[in-house]
């Protein structure tokens, strides 16, 4: 079970930190993502991380948010980070989080089997 928060409104600039509270996905190789979808658009992928236990084999960002947004893990709360610095009006959407065991991880919605409900960004 995935549980994200951290969603609100900003101004532009602005920062905001997301956190997805993970059950499970605690021992062995798995990737952790977040995923963003603006009204009438493609839910698009933003940021994966892959993990083994608690050690991060590696990041990666859509371009769109390079330089802006990091993303992270807790291993000990079992939770996963999106910070995002620089907030522009297009980052305005719903984020969710995403996790699932199938190697590589990538930005591709249909390869995450576990979701969570999402929490909304706007900026403005």
């Amino acid at each position: 079970q995935l549980v994200e928060s951290g969603g609100g409104s900003v101004q532009a600039g602005g920062s905001l930190k997301l956190s997805c509270a993970a059950s499970g996905y605690i021992s062995g190789d798995y990737c952790m993502a977040w995923f963003r979808q603006a009204p009438g658009k493609q839910r698009e992928g933003v940021a994966v991380i892959r993990s083994r236990g608690s050690s991060t084999r590696y990041a990666d960002y859509a371009d769109s948010v390079k330089g802006r947004f990091a993303i992270s893990r807790d291993s000990a709360k079992n939770t996963l980070y999106l910070q995002m610095n620089s907030l522009k009006p297009d980052d305005t959407a719903m984020y969710y989080c995403a996790a699932d065991y199938t190697l590589p991880c990538t930005h591709t919605p249909g390869d995450y089997n576990s979701w969570g409900q999402g929490t909304q960004v706007t900026v403005s």
